[in-house]
């Protein structure tokens, strides 16, 4: 009589306990209930209502650190809109109706600078392995702006707040 083992993957298989039970689900304990991956930053540094009665039913607006208020998009009356968040300017907001007269208000804080002199309305300044782009509205220019530079491998977006004030955000490469 011919002797027929058992393959070597089957084998494992059984002793290590995977084709006992095969209904059973054998991923781990995290991935079960979906807990995977990272954590979606945080949009907003501070929410908050407030009952107000303005016009619209969104309003997008940016606080300056002289408590000028930039309309973006909405109705002029936001003041009471602002008035409704603690965060120290300058910030951009975003409000949204909830009910007939209240407003969910979202405010994140931004950095401000001021650049006379410089044309376009959006900024993009590229600095990757010593090579330099700068870009106005979508078009490549040469040339740079001090004041935007960082130090190593980076982005800056710059878009134009209200005159010669351009709202930054820098990104690391």
């Amino acid at each position: 009589m011919i002797f027929r083992r058992e393959p070597l993957h089957q084998r494992l298989a059984r002793e290590g306990g995977l084709t006992e039970n095969a209904g059973e689900d054998t991923r781990a304990p995290w991935d079960k209930a979906g807990i995977h991956g990272v954590h979606r930053p945080r949009e907003w540094d501070e929410v908050a209502t407030v009952e107000a009665e303005v016009a619209g039913k969104r309003a997008t607006f940016v606080v300056l650190d002289d408590d000028r208020i930039v309309i973006e998009e909405g109705p002029d009356d936001v003041e009471s809109l602002a008035d409704a968040l603690s965060l120290d300017p300058p910030y951009r907001a975003e409000a949204v109706r909830r009910s007939e007269d209240v407003w969910a208000v979202a405010a994140r804080s931004i950095e401000v600078v001021e650049l006379p002199g410089v044309d376009g309305t959006e900024l993009e300044l590229t600095r990757r392995a010593g090579e330099r782009t700068f870009v106005v509205d979508g078009e490549r220019r040469f040339g740079s702006i001090p004041v935007l530079e960082r130090d190593g491998d980076h982005t800056i977006r710059a878009r134009r707040l209200d005159g010669d004030l351009w709202e930054t955000e820098a990104s690391l490469l």
